[in-house]
């Protein structure tokens, strides 16, 4: 079935909300590389956020047929304190 003209691919919108998870889990890790997600969470409040949002990541990129990206290839990361 042909697309109709003035209706996003399923695509396009995949890769918009992927780029949208993706821009939320840039923000959770400056918020854990700069403390202030002490401010706002427990730490098993703030680390059952990490998770759900770790997890949108990877169901966005599924849909947008990207490969998942190793986190063992992550050089940024640094252990916890």
């Amino acid at each position: 079935m042909p697309a109709t003209p003035g209706v996003p691919r399923f695509d396009e919108l995949s890769r918009r909300w992927l780029d949208l998870a993706e821009r939320r889990l840039a923000y959770f890790s400056e918020l854990y590389r700069s403390g202030r997600w002490r401010r706002y969470y427990t730490p098993e409040s703030f680390a059952d956020r990490v998770v759900d949002v770790m997890k949108a990541v990877t169901v966005w990129r599924e849909l947008a047929g990207q490969a998942p990206v190793s986190t063992a290839d992550n050089n940024d990361l640094r252990p916890a304190a």
